[in-house]
């Protein structure tokens, strides 16, 4: 389901800014608000799926801890299998992981080691693209893992940033909408 620019527009002044968090000078903006309004958050599901129900994809990998929420939406929406993506310590089985900068210090992002295989595609998820280093760190990790395809999504991106530039040129990134 393609979403009309009125719904996409109301769903973009649903998402709240939240000046100075989680450091001074960042303007976080807070998809919360869009998560507890029902009729958004099935609008935006459906319209997150539109552009990959033909890709096959297997498997959905949601980036802790906002990405679990539309990277389960997405699972189901495209009958896949979903795949946490965490902080340190928060998987039980063996993992890998990732470490990388971010605007504001460095992290670190693990997966099971038996996630993926070769035989998956995989779309990964996250709610907002800022500078793009956990996702590209996330889209990196995952390819270690050797799957058919790898995608990557977001409900929206803050453009100004540039994080949409580091993907390589391969790499489909889709948004619903740019602040």
């Amino acid at each position: 389901m393609k979403m009309k620019p009125e719904q996409l527009q109301q769903i973009k002044q649903l998402v709240r800014n939240v000046p100075d968090f989680p450091a001074k000078g960042i303007q976080f903006k807070d998809l919360t608000t869009v998560f507890k309004d029902a009729d958004a958050l099935r609008l935006v599901g459906q319209a997150l799926a539109e552009p990959y129900r033909d890709k096959d994809v297997t498997k959905v990998v949601g980036i802790e801890a906002r990405g679990f929420i539309g990277g389960s939406i997405l699972a189901t929406e495209l009958g896949a299998g979903f795949v946490p993506l965490r902080k340190p310590g928060k998987l039980p089985a063996i993992t890998i992981k990732k470490s990388y900068t971010k605007e504001y210090g460095v992290d670190t992002i693990e997966i099971h080691k038996d996630a993926i295989t070769p035989d998956d595609v995989v779309l990964i998820h996250d709610d907002l693209l800022a500078t793009g280093g956990t996702m590209l760190a996330a889209y990196e990790l995952v390819q270690t893992m050797n799957p058919k395809k790898v995608y990557v999504n977001f409900i929206c991106a803050l453009k100004e940033l540039g994080g949409l530039e580091k993907f390589p040129p391969e790499v489909e990134v889709t948004t619903l909408f740019d602040f």
